[in-house]
C-alpha cells in the first residue's frame, strides 16, 4: 500500500516537471527563465495540493463531529494556499 503512494507522488512530480520542461521549450532554447518560473510554480502547487488533501480530510471529519469547527477548519484549509501565491510571487523575481 505505501509503494503505491509513493509510485503514485512519483508520478505526479515526473508529470509535472515534464510538463514544465514542455512549456518552457516554448520560449526558445536559449534561456532558463521560462523553466526556473515553470518549476516554481508547478512545485508551489503540488505542494500545496498535497497538504490540502491531508487537511482537506481532517476538516471534514471535523466539522461533522461538531458543525461548530467550521471557521477553524476552514482556516487551516487555506494556509497552505500561500505555498501557490509564494511560488507565483518568486516567478515574477526571477528573470
Amino acid at each position: 500500500m505505501k509503494s503505491v503512494k509513493i509510485a503514485k507522488l512519483l508520478l505526479i512530480v515526473a508529470v509535472t516537471v515534464l510538463a514544465t520542461i514542455a512549456f518552457a521549450a516554448e520560449g526558445g532554447a536559449a534561456s532558463f527563465v521560462p523553466l526556473g518560473k515553470a518549476i516554481v510554480i508547478g512545485l508551489g502547487l503540488l505542494a500545496t495540493g498535497l497538504a490540502q488533501m491531508a487537511i482537506g480530510v481532517a476538516a471534514v471529519g471535523a466539522v461533522a463531529e461538531d458543525r461548530r469547527n467550521f471557521g477553524t477548519s476552514l482556516i487551516f484549509f487555506l494556509i497552505p494556499e500561500t505555498l501557490a501565491i509564494f511560488g507565483l510571487a518568486f516567478s515574477f523575481m526571477i528573470t
